[in-house]
């Protein structure tokens, strides 16, 4: 399950052989071959498209040039207004063919000479055993390179390059977009960017700094300021940028997948997806212990690579995954085979929604070279990277021995509690907002009242609309559950990273998490329909509940970042004995770390438990050797936020630094704070607008809008804390033509 699939209103799983008959019948071919309900979904859709005209789009990420064609041809055909085929991205023109040449060139002996720059070749090739080989024997090898990879190791010249933080650059992502890099930070040690090299090779005395300069002067800019591109970083041409005539001439590849998407499942083993993930990518920054704690926002697991597989091919194989006395899952081993390949113990991950016959490995992981030994994790994928095509056909054979996952999230489904609200468009368009955003009651003196009536409050308030009151609104229609908020927050509030041990016994630091549902039946309404419909505990709810807790074999998915709520009635504001978290005038329920005993009684009251308790002492710490025990590593942290020491809880704080650093500008500046300047690190990072942090006592303001907004609602409301964190309620269309 890919997180587009994950996001969509309407996911029909089926193999990649099988995507490339959807995109042939959705462009006019026929849809005989397919399953019934796969055939029946493309009828659906085709009329769904056509209805849309051209505000509708059709995209595949099928390495095959027949699929990629027809999906260009298709959108042309219509005049999809969301596709520019004027200004295409510019980000996957690399030529899978030209590699292959080359791969084999080295092994054959025709190639005598490689230079690599920013690439790690024998640790990412297929039949990479080969082709380190052939390429230490190479009569010159020279890696430029950050990092004593496996690339490295085997070449005869090593080349220290820069960080791209700290190089000078241009690109053009986007056809007439281009972008200019400038370092950020002078070099830490004695490295020399590759382009400032092959000048002086060329017999060019200029920097490259400078040449980029005189480029973009007499090529690009047509008379524009250098100074004001390089301040803004992105100018905007129409200026043809010139490419060499290479091999393929820069056409399309006429053949990409080598018949991989053509086979046949049922008796050529399983169609094997190699995909990057969401964090981690293609390996690159396997060092970076942040990304190796992120969970994966499917699976929601951390540190780990594994094959991900359907419930009902792993019963066919006998593959479990389990729950130990601790709590934590473990899973089977297997060994996945490609010709004389085979990639040995790889753990298996049963994942809802995966196609019956399809399999998924993750790329990027099982590196050692140069890697710190915390972070050497995973098995490594590339080997089956045949021909560089991400859909292989290959054998799985089930082995012994029983996988540690580090999971963050071990509860799949709901089970039809009211967490994450949602709606169907048709109703969100016709009824009332009671009945898709019902707000909860409680009784009183034998008579419900809504839980907002201030008859039901225990607390006696205060007046808030003094000063600054600080909201954040979080859209579970934009959410896509990337992660991204979570790195940030990392980033902005010196989080610890534990480990996989520590992950496995839910001691996870993270301040922000990303709760990923299932529904249980095909619907999260069928779902709470039923739950509502059992009868009876001993006959019938008891059972719906039990059987609630596994996700269907297709199950819609729902995300929702969850952090402190920053609640005006705070349940652990009320238990702290020493004081250690108390409510600000501006919102925030905030920590003292230096007057916390550990106690954790405010962890036990939250019901959200988004409190954190540092077990141990993260940095420096030899026990957890990860960016806070070197002095490398620590350069990341933020001064602005101090580091926790054992003993203490930590939460969530809404970036209170940066809050007040905004309010101090103002202050010195002599003028009022505008709208959207207030922000945190999540609200920041989130590049689909799905999370919206300000002022609500300035009633022009977007957040206060939200506030507003009908879709609005907090979670557990019928708890009665009053967070000031609120969700909108997701609208899902799933009307068919």
């Amino acid at each position: 399950m890919t997180l587009s699939g994950a996001n969509a209103d309407k996911r029909i799983p089926v193999t990649p052989s099988q995507q490339l008959q959807v995109i042939k019948a959705l462009t006019g071919g026929s849809s005989s071959g397919l399953p019934e309900n796969v055939a029946a979904a493309v009828s659906n859709a085709k009329a769904q498209l056509s209805k849309a005209g051209n505000k509708g789009v059709l995209v595949t990420g099928l390495a095959n040039v027949d699929a990629q064609q027809r999906v260009l041809d298709y959108n042309e055909g219509t005049g999809c207004s969301a596709i520019d085929t004027d200004r295409p991205r510019l980000v996957r023109k690399g030529n899978a063919a030209e590699t292959v040449a080359v791969l084999n060139g080295v092994i054959s002996g025709s190639i005598k000479g490689m230079i690599t720059v920013g690439v790690d070749p024998v640790y990412s090739f297929p039949n990479n055993e080969a082709f380190k080989e052939a390429y230490s024997n190479l009569d010159l090898s020279i890696a430029f390179t950050m990092k004593e990879d496996d690339t490295a190791l085997s070449s005869k010249m090593v080349a220290a390059s820069h960080h791209f933080l700290e190089s000078w650059g241009d690109s053009q992502i986007k056809k007439g977009s281009f972008g200019l890099m400038q370092p950020t930070i002078r070099p830490l040690f004695d490295t020399r960017q590759f382009q400032d090299c092959l000048l002086n090779w060329i017999g060019n005395s200029v920097q490259y700094h400078e040449y980029i300069k005189e480029n973009w002067t007499s090529s690009i800019l047509n008379g524009g300021s250098w100074n004001q591109a390089l301040h803004d970083g992105v100018y905007t041409s129409d200026v043809e940028v010139e490419e060499e005539d290479t091999a393929g001439g820069g056409s399309l590849e006429s053949n990409t997948d080598h018949g991989a998407t053509t086979g046949s499942s049922s008796s050529d083993g399983y169609e094997l997806t190699l995909y990057t993930k969401t964090a981690l990518g293609d390996g690159q920054q396997a060092n970076n212990p942040w990304l190796q704690e992120l969970p994966d926002p499917i699976t929601r697991t951390t540190w780990d690579n594994y094959l991900t597989i359907s419930a009902s091919d792993a019963a066919e194989l006998g593959l479990v995954n389990e729950h130990v006395a601790n709590g934590a899952l473990n899973g089977s081993y297997v060994n996945v085979g490609l010709g004389d390949v085979i990639i040995e113990n790889v753990p298996v991950l049963i994942q809802p929604g995966q196609a019956k016959g399809s399999v998924g490995l993750a790329l990027g992981y099982g590196k050692t070279a140069s890697i710190q030994y915390e972070m050497q994790t995973g098995v490594n994928a590339y080997p089956l990277y045949k021909n560089f095509n991400p859909v292989q056909q290959v054998s799985i054979e089930k082995t012994s021995g029983s996988h540690e996952f580090a999971c963050i999230q071990l509860h799949n489904t709901m089970m039809g509690r009211d967490i994450i609200r949602e709606t169907s468009l048709e109703i969100f368009n016709t009824a009332d907002s009671e009945v898709w955003n019902a707000m909860p009651v409680v009784s009183k003196d034998h008579q419900e009242i809504p839980v907002t009536d201030p008859d039901a409050d225990l607390w006696q308030s205060f007046d808030r609309s003094i000063g600054h009151h600080f909201n954040l609104s979080i859209d579970l229609n934009a959410c896509t559950g990337c992660g991204a908020c979570v790195i940030a927050c990392h980033a902005e509030n010196n989080v610890p990273v534990v480990g996989k041990p520590e992950v496995r016994k839910s001691r996870d630091m993270h301040w922000l998490r990303i709760d990923r549902y299932y529904s249980s039946e095909d619907t999260f309404d069928g779902d709470k329909e039923k739950k509502e419909s059992a009868d009876g505990w001993f006959t019938g709810e008891k059972k719906a509940l039990r059987e609630m807790e596994v996700a269907a074999a297709n199950p819609q998915v729902a995300f929702q970042p969850v952090m402190c709520q920053h609640c005006n009635h705070a349940p652990c504001e009320t238990v702290c004995p020493v004081a250690a978290t108390s409510h600000g005038r501006q919102g925030q329920n905030q920590m003292a770390y230096n007057r916390c005993v550990g106690t954790r009684y405010c962890a036990n009251n939250c019901p959200y438990k988004v409190r954190r308790f540092n077990w141990f002492l993260y940095a420096q710490n030899d026990e957890f050797d990860y960016n806070m025990n070197n002095d490398l590593g620590r350069m990341v942290l933020n001064p602005d936020v101090v580091v926790r020491s054992r003993g203490v809880m930590e939460k969530c704080s809404m970036c209170i630094q940066k809050t007040q650093k905004t309010i101090l500008d103002a202050k010195k500046e002599g003028r009022e704070i505008k709208d959207g300047e207030f922000q945190t690190a999540c609200s920041n990072a989130c590049e689909k607008g799905a999370m919206v942090f300000g002022d609500i006592n300035d009633h022009d303001s977007e957040v206060y809008r939200l506030k507003e907004n009908n879709r609005m609602y907090h979670l557990l409301e019928a708890v009665g804390t009053k967070p000031n964190v609120m969700y909108q309620v997701k609208v899902r269309n799933t009307e068919e033509v």
